[in-house]
């Protein structure tokens, strides 16, 4: 993990600089202050990758207070969004207490990145993989039992774009996204792609998730899409269903760490 900035509450022109260094795309809590935010995200992170062990207590609040220059009133509010997060509890006598995984809210936008930064995260990746697996071979079957004439003009133009990024690397990455995305609008399964959008979004950020694919794998990769997209586009729902699960689980097996 990389080292932890100093932060202050905001007062100087440098002191609003280390507030300015917060990620823009870092979900606001309840709209809490990014100073505030700076700090949950940082002790989340060490939660979640095992800094602090289960059934330990965090510092003090004194201590906090003084390991990230901030006043009682930021480290009350961090606590409290840890609680939120089922990561901590108070217990009297111990202070603040990390709770066991099985109370950690586990798609919480903050833990899931966390999560993905584990020594173990090979482990929790290959679950995802199990979860897009069922997920997009069910929304594959809705949009092929649903697709409307709108939709296969849009899928169609969808894999044009896939078409002539074959040879970009970069390019085609983006237009594959797509592609499962406009799958996934199509049908109408709004759980499901809530589902994928949240855990895959912050998978996407981490190297090893995107890997390393081998030479040939975006050119098999396009001859899945193709038989995925004449399976939609023909109202085909069981083998759009088969494709897309065997698509994903290939995909994975080329670009997975070996580790």
């Amino acid at each position: 993990m990389a080292a932890r900035a100093v932060l202050r509450d905001p007062a100087s022109e440098e002191e609003r600089h280390v507030v300015q260094q917060v990620p823009t795309s870092a979900p606001v809590t309840r709209n809490r202050p990014a100073l505030a935010e700076a700090v949950i995200r940082e002790l989340v992170q060490d939660v979640v990758t095992g800094k602090y062990a289960p059934g330990t207590a965090l510092p003090t609040t004194a201590a906090l207070c003084e390991t990230f220059a901030v006043s009682r009133t930021v480290i009350r509010e961090a606590l409290t969004a840890l609680a939120e997060k089922g990561l901590v509890a108070a217990r009297q006598g111990w202070g603040t207490v990390v709770l066991d995984r099985d109370s950690w809210r586990l798609l919480d936008p903050m833990v899931l990145e966390a999560i993905f930064r584990r020594e173990d995260s090979l482990l929790f990746m290959d679950q995802l993989i199990g979860i897009r697996t069922a997920l997009e071979g069910l929304m594959a079957s809705s949009a092929a039992r649903q697709i409307t004439d709108e939709a296969r003009a849009a899928l169609s133009r969808q894999f044009d774009e896939l078409d002539a990024a074959v040879d970009d690397p970069d390019r085609y990455a983006e237009e594959d996204i797509a592609f499962h995305a406009l799958v996934h609008r199509i049908s109408g399964n709004e759980f499901a792609r809530a589902i994928i959008s949240s855990i895959q979004g912050k998978a996407r950020l981490v190297a090893e998730y995107t890997g390393a694919p081998p030479k040939g794998h975006n050119e098999l990769t396009h001859e899945e899409h193709r038989h995925i997209f004449e399976a939609v586009m023909g109202g085909d729902t069981e083998a759009s269903a088969d494709l897309m699960r065997a698509h994903i689980a290939r995909s994975w097996a080329r670009r997975r760490p070996s580790r």
